[in-house]
């Protein structure tokens, strides 16, 4: 069997399948896995929304990989400037001034807007949080910094302390000073709210008390995921983000937006805060600035915190913080973005296709309580029952519990379609350069599988 996709011709090679899976398993030691449980799907190549196995069969990346591959694979122009950059430079230190580095910082201060036009480079999200924490403690000379509980921020040893979900437990105790909080999830309102207006209000009036039990003078930064990521697609609602930056404002305390996972046209702007007309002090990223082609993040940081460093050392650096392979890069997706419209696409495909066709399926499957989400960025929960809203896949599930998340992953695979699932919700974030037309087949393959959770939702009842 030949697969053929544009220029992209593969041969099935079951044999290199097979041999490549036995070197995956005597070798490999992956992340978030009980490793004697796992069976990773060797996959022989990609494009655009695509990737296909040693097989001959096709799946249609429903999740961009981890949520990155936001440009699609094998981006032409994307492979074109790596090749470029490995001809001319492959790498230079950090204390070195390179032109795509440059380039790339001037580019994120255009997209960032204000006066955040200083960037900080680093290999992944993780590191960029860190490197927010380190800079908001030094810059306030305060030591706390608040995070809500649903979120996740990395698995670095003060990234991981962030996160507030179960990933955090086994690192713990991590770095001092993390004060947790509940932000705004009107489905699930942990302030028995009965609208989005009421909990948006009753959060903000939660983040207040926090302050003051903590004490405001103490709070270093408040780290907000603007969507939360793979916590459930939780978008707030109106008012809560513009209520944490006047909150920040009157207490002298930093706002970091996590964009991590929600920037870069995943939401359907540049970045998801800039939907809410807000504008953080610290800006973390990684993921979608590439899709990941190179590993890279970038901390963009508001110039008047910058100033703070005019002469007096930043105590934080990396090897490759800003390696050239990733700029380069980073700088073709930022030009393709705006070139090929991909942002909009984002947009466009959410507002016209997901908002439709994802919200059709709380009315056709009991087992769906709620669907939400902007651009390319969507969960669609599930839950045993509308009534009591009581999640299909208990939180923080594993072996036995978390048997369903199994059998709908495989069953969508084995219709060629690739999907994430946390727990009980099912995230929809493909490449941004999904077509409507992939886009609706993907909701229909995820239609069909749904029929495994409504059985499971009806025995459960």
């Amino acid at each position: 069997m030949v697969i053929e996709m544009g220029s992209s011709v593969t041969a099935a090679d079951p044999r290199a399948g097979e041999r490549i899976r036995a070197d995956d398993r005597a070798h490999v030691f992956h992340s978030w896995s009980a490793q004697g449980q796992i069976n990773p799907l060797p996959v022989a190549g990609a494009l655009g929304c695509w990737f296909w196995d040693y097989e001959g069969n096709r799946y249609l990346d429903f999740s961009s990989q981890l949520m990155n591959v936001s440009i699609g694979h094998q981006h032409p122009k994307m492979v074109a400037a790596i090749k470029e950059q490995a001809d001319r430079l492959c790498t230079i230190g950090p204390s070195m001034a390179n032109d795509k580095r440059g380039e790339l910082a001037r580019m994120l201060s255009e997209i960032a807007g204000g006066d955040l036009d200083m960037a900080f480079f680093t290999n992944g999200g993780a590191e960029a949080n860190e490197n927010a924490i380190r800079i908001a403690r030094l810059y306030t000379g305060r030591h706390k910094v608040m995070a809500s509980y649903r979120s996740y921020h990395g698995a670095t040893a003060g990234a991981i302390t962030l996160t507030g979900d179960p990933r955090r437990w086994p690192s713990e105790p991590g770095i001092p000073g993390v004060v947790r909080f509940n932000g705004p999830y009107a489905y699930r309102s942990s302030f028995h709210a009965g609208d989005d207006a009421q909990e948006c209000e009753r959060a903000l009036a939660h983040v207040e008390e926090v302050l003051m039990f903590e004490g405001a003078h103490t709070v270093a930064a408040i780290i907000v995921e603007p969507i939360v990521g793979t916590n459930g697609i939780l978008v707030p609602p109106d008012g809560y983000l513009q209520g944490l930056r006047s909150i920040c404002d009157r207490h002298g305390i930093l706002l970091i937006c996590d964009e991590v996972m929600a920037g870069f046209g995943r939401a359907g702007a540049w970045f998801a805060h800039q939907l809410w007309d807000v504008t953080p002090d610290l800006i973390s990223c990684a993921k979608g600035i590439n899709s990941g082609y190179v590993p890279l993040g970038a901390l963009i940081i508001s110039r008047r915190i910058a100033e703070v460093f005019s002469d007096r050392p930043f105590p934080g650096g990396l090897t490759y913080s800003g390696h050239p392979l990733a700029c380069a890069s980073a700088v073709a997706s930022i030009n393709a973005f705006r070139e090929e419209g991909i942002v909009e696409n984002s947009r466009r495909i959410g507002d016209e296709v997901f908002a439709p066709e994802l919200g059709a399926l709380v009315a056709r499957h009991p087992s769906v309580g709620e669907v939400r989400g902007r651009g390319c960025f969507w969960g669609v929960e599930l839950v045993k029952s509308k009534a009591s809203r009581e999640m299909l896949v208990p939180f923080n599930a594993s072996g036995p519990d978390a048997a369903l998340v199994g059998a709908l992953t495989k069953a969508a695979l084995a219709k060629g379609l690739s999907l994430f699932i946390h727990w009980n919700v099912v995230i929809v974030a493909p490449p941004l350069v999904i077509t409507p037309d992939e886009a609706r087949h993907g909701v229909a393959i995820l239609d069909d599988v749904l029929a495994i959770a409504d059985e499971a939702a009806a025995a459960a009842g």
